[in-house]
């Protein structure tokens, strides 16, 4: 595991792991989540994504940010990864809505500080644009969050290239976190990787192995299928190795909710594709 990206003052191993599926339904037992988490940090893993909202509803609230905290506390490994959280929705009697107003941004940050247990966060980043709140109001909050030493880094997540711009003429964006996998190369097409890339912004792709209702076509996918069988290893690997090739500031996150799931993908890093196969791919249907 020697590759690595250096971003906006993010230091971080170029696969990291999607914690989400440890806190929603169907979530695997406390135990079973700590031991993913053991896996992930023992391998050299040092990068997780997380939420407020990867929970049940709103009264689970925290629910992997807590999970998080306790593995890293009981492996004592917390000053060695960097845990990235998200706020800017509600889970409504476990539905997903988005509210991206100040003031519910302000106590989403408090509730993950003391769900992390921690004085300041790395990177926190806006989970989705609230339509019904000016952006720049929103902006506002993470900005005087910044500016009180709550959080260290401010990120996007599921914006477009207009929306990156604004932020970026009133503060500095350390991460954009969009989907992005296979079959969903939108953000290759529309020219945002590219974007972030001359920003010296880190993309991080998010259902980079299809998520949790793509993970099957990927893995039953023909080419991926006879990718897969060339180098030796699972298709879910090719289509992280895929990511890693397009660009040097590509963090997938793949999810996992067992530990065989996630030592399967970090040694995508150490795959190299063929121009060839990174071609073949690329012309993969969307959908």
């Amino acid at each position: 595991m020697q590759r690595e990206i250096d971003r906006s003052g993010l230091r971080v191993k170029a696969i990291g792991l999607g914690a989400m599926p440890l806190s929603i339904a169907g979530r695997p037992g406390p135990e079973q989540a700590f031991r993913v988490i053991e896996a992930f940090v023992d391998a050299g893993g040092n990068f997780i994504d997380t939420a407020n909202v990867y929970c049940l509803d709103d009264g689970d609230i925290g629910h992997n940010e807590r999970l998080i905290a306790y593995a890293l506390t009981r492996l004592g490994r917390r000053d060695e990864v960097v845990v990235a959280t998200k706020g800017g929705l509600r889970r409504p009697r476990g539905e997903w809505t988005v509210d991206g107003s100040p003031e519910w941004l302000r106590v989403s940050c408090e509730q993950s500080l003391a769900a992390l247990g921690t004085d300041v966060i790395t990177l926190y980043q806006l989970h989705a644009v609230d339509p019904a709140v000016d952006f720049r109001e929103t902006l506002g909050a993470l900005i005087a969050l910044k500016a009180e030493g709550k959080i260290r880094h401010i990120g996007l997540s599921n914006v477009d290239a207009g929306q990156i711009e604004t932020a970026l003429a009133h503060t500095a964006i350390a991460s954009v976190q969009n989907r992005c996998n296979p079959f969903s190369q939108g953000d290759f097409k529309n020219g945002l990787v590219d974007l972030c890339k001359t920003r010296g912004i880190t993309y991080i792709a998010y259902s980079p192995v299809g998520g949790h209702f793509g993970y099957q076509r990927l893995g039953a996918d023909p080419l991926l299928a006879r990718l897969a069988a060339k180098h030796a290893c699972s298709p879910q690997r090719i289509a992280l190795s895929w990511l890693l090739h397009k660009g040097d500031h590509i963090l997938p996150i793949p999810g996992a909710s067992k530990p065989a799931s996630i030592l399967d993908s970090l040694p995508a890093m150490d795959l190299t594709l063929e121009p060839s196969d990174i071609e073949a791919i690329d012309r993969l249907p969307r959908g």
